[in-house]
């Protein structure tokens, strides 16, 4: 009977959330036991009502009624955003995941690897897809630009000499809205050759 009680406050707190908000079993803490709470809330995935996208973690389904698509999954960059707000640290996406955000390369990795000041750890998510979260310090997210900050993760996982034309146009096009003067601080944090790429750009 405190299961069922458990598993309806948690529901009626589900149904006040938007369709795409990303849920967490340990936010309902407060409501019971853990193995009590993570019971009800399989229970209400089984149901439909939510679905699993990973261990402990729920999203409340928009579903695509206008195309027909049927539900529409939270992106691994959402469930990410939403992990590091939860544990109050900084991610920025590193490597393929920077690349693909950047629209440097059209390839989605299969493992979206983020630099954090927070806990390293490793989740996997919805079709066998995983977040792989890297402890680094601080200091390498102290960037007062987040575009540099992309563009620099980007650039070193291409590696020096192997950045192609149409991906410095890209990244002119990106930085023609960032002011040269903002990014000067950020220029200092940058590795040589990628900071004579950005100062091309501004030529």
């Amino acid at each position: 009977m405190a299961t069922q009680s458990i598993e309806n406050k948690i529901l009626s707190a589900i149904n006040r959330k938007k369709h795409g908000v990303i849920l967490f079993a340990s936010d309902f803490a407060d409501l019971g036991e853990r193995k009590a709470i993570n019971k009800a809330f399989e229970r209400i995935a089984l149901s439909g009502k939510i679905i699993r996208l990973a261990r402990g973690i729920y999203c409340k389904p928009k579903v695509d009624t206008e195309f027909g698509f049927g539900i529409v999954y939270p992106s691994v960059d959402d469930v990410a955003k939403a992990i590091a707000q939860r544990d109050k640290c900084r991610i920025v996406p590193t490597g393929d995941a920077a690349l693909n955000k950047l629209g440097l390369s059209t390839q989605v990795p299969m493992n979206a690897v983020y630099f954090t000041d927070g806990t390293s750890r490793r989740i996997k998510v919805y079709n066998g897809r995983g977040i792989l979260f890297k402890h680094v310090v601080p200091k390498r997210l102290d960037f007062k630009s987040e575009l540099v900050m992309l563009i620099t993760f980007a650039l070193q996982r291409l590696g020096q000499g192997n950045v192609r034309e149409d991906q410095l146009n890209r990244v002119k096009q990106l930085l023609s809205n960032e002011p040269k003067e903002q990014i000067a601080e950020d220029l200092k944090l940058v590795p040589g050759w990628i900071r004579s790429i950005i100062l091309k750009t501004y030529e």
